[in-house]
């Protein structure tokens, strides 16, 4: 009987190696395009409802701002409008989380009948309450602001300041040329004190007797005598903002992050430092 060789793995037909799988090309310009819309969608979202930058580009909040202070308002303090989002997207109807500020708190707000301005402002006077202004000193409902003379505002002229009276003109101890300003102390009720800027009387330092409907707020610059404020109506009658609703509030003011005086030069990258005022930066409200 013949023996028949048993099978063997070297017998078996080899089976072919699979081959290796390429990866395919990364598409680089689509990983781009998703890495920016969700930049875009986390910047959104953070100054929309959290924080988010201005700088000041008027001398209507002298002394505390200057032209060419950067700060941070926080978002969250009055609730969510419209006017939270940017370009005041009408993704929002009405305010949600609603809240009133206190009577001091400096902020950011559309102005009403400027185009979607935004304008920063020291809130004067409460839904309810009766504003008026007699001698230069503010009547709030029926009871004199306590406003005390304190040293004068002496500030350098530099290319981001150059708006000063001839009166008030003067030459520092260095013999650099500055305004002094007369500056007061005002403390209102509850306790809140900031210091204001009045150069003399003036038109707008005697009013009537404005009476803050609900929902609104009434506004007033720090310098009374340089600011377009709730003293003044509303265009086409004026260029003020009378009474301001609480849904154009779009934040808080709470920290000054930059400062500068307007000399530098772009080209000259060391005059962004000498430019710098540093003593302002990191102020609070």
């Amino acid at each position: 009987m013949e023996n028949t060789p048993a099978d063997s793995l070297d017998d078996k037909p080899a089976t072919p190696a699979k081959a290796a799988v390429e990866d395919k090309p990364k598409n680089e310009w689509k990983e781009l395009g998703v890495f920016l819309v969700k930049l875009a969608l986390i910047v959104f979202v953070v100054r929309s409802f959290i924080f988010s930058p201005f700088s000041i580009p008027s001398e209507s909040m002298m002394p505390r701002l200057l032209i060419g202070d950067y700060l941070f308002i926080t978002k969250w303090n009055y609730g969510y409008s419209k006017h939270s989002l940017p370009w005041s997207l009408p993704l929002i109807p009405g305010r949600i989380f609603p809240g009133t500020p206190s009577r001091g708190d400096v902020v950011v707000f559309k102005a009403p009948g400027h185009n979607g301005e935004d304008w920063i402002k020291r809130v004067v006077g409460l839904p309810g309450d009766s504003v008026q202004v007699v001698n230069g000193q503010v009547i709030l409902n029926g009871k004199a602001v306590p406003k005390q003379k304190v040293a004068d505002l002496e500030l350098p002229i530099t290319p981001n300041f150059t708006n000063c009276p001839t009166l008030f003109q003067s030459v520092s101890a260095k013999g650099d040329a500055v305004c002094k300003l007369p500056r007061f102390r005002e403390t209102l009720p509850g306790g809140k004190s900031y210091d204001v800027l009045d150069q003399g009387l003036t038109p707008q330092d005697n009013t009537e007797v404005y009476h803050v409907p609900a929902g609104h707020v009434f506004l007033m610059g720090d310098n009374r005598d340089n600011s377009t404020d709730s003293r003044f109506s509303q265009p086409p009658e004026g260029q003020g903002i009378s009474y301001v609703p609480l849904e154009n509030i779009e934040g808080k003011a709470v920290l000054s992050f930059w400062s500068t005086d307007g000399s530098a030069n772009w080209f000259l990258p060391w005059t962004w430092f000498t430019a710098a005022r540093w003593s302002r930066i990191g102020e609070g409200f």
